[in-house]
């Protein structure tokens, strides 16, 4: 238990230039405690103390502003930064290395049964207010942009944005999407380009004439 601690704070240092240390990860970084208040809640849901278990997920809550139900699963190195507002349900599976900034939902889109939360896969970077809901899968490697609504299975090395989020980037080269907006760019500038051209010429003009 000590060495996977020491492990949860050697992140938030790896993670955060503002970390000063173990002793300022281990008192000053909410998302550290809700991980720890996680495992412990985890271990009576998987006991079937389902009840005490919810109970120990609601203090977490109110001590850490984190909201993680105690039956989902969390691998290891996982480092939440800041952790305000951040929810993840039931059945969410998160795997190692994981990022998760404020904001971030791991929800599920209605009430039927079994698997309904999202699937995250190592080392995959979740920014700051984005929404992932459903049975979906987060690639390993990925990148989810800040306020993205995911609703569909993210690829491997993908970066996502928008609402609804669209792939703009995979495994580090442009996608289709993002390439019709760049060409767009580049027409509209061109179009302005020849309207200051043709304005210049009538200025000149009208100044040869006087």
């Amino acid at each position: 238990m000590a060495s996977r601690m020491k492990e949860d704070m050697k992140m938030v240092m790896v993670n955060d230039p503002a970390a000063r240390g173990y002793v300022d990860a281990f008192l000053n970084y909410p998302g550290l405690h809700a991980i720890w208040w996680h495992r412990f809640a985890n271990f009576f849901y998987r006991h079937r103390m389902v009840v005490f278990s919810k109970w120990l997920s609601q203090v977490a809550r109110f001590l850490t502003n984190v909201e993680i139900h105690p039956g989902a699963t969390i691998g290891r190195r996982l480092f939440i930064d800041h952790g305000a507002g951040i929810v993840i349900g039931e059945t969410a599976e998160i795997g190692d290395d994981v990022v998760l900034f404020h904001g971030v939902t791991l929800g599920g889109t209605g009430k039927h049964q079994g698997k309904r939360h999202p699937t995250v896969g190592n080392r995959a970077l979740i920014s700051a207010g984005a929404k992932i809901l459903g049975p979906i899968n987060i690639g390993e490697d990925a990148k989810v942009g800040a306020g993205a609504v995911v609703i569909k299975d993210v690829p491997l090395g993908a970066t996502v944005v928008g609402v609804p989020a669209k792939v703009v980037r995979l495994n580090g080269r442009v996608t289709q999407h993002t390439e019709p907006q760049v060409a767009e760019m580049k027409r509209r500038i061109l179009e302005m380009e020849k309207q200051l051209e043709d304005l210049k010429n009538k200025m000149e003009k009208g100044e040869e004439e006087q």
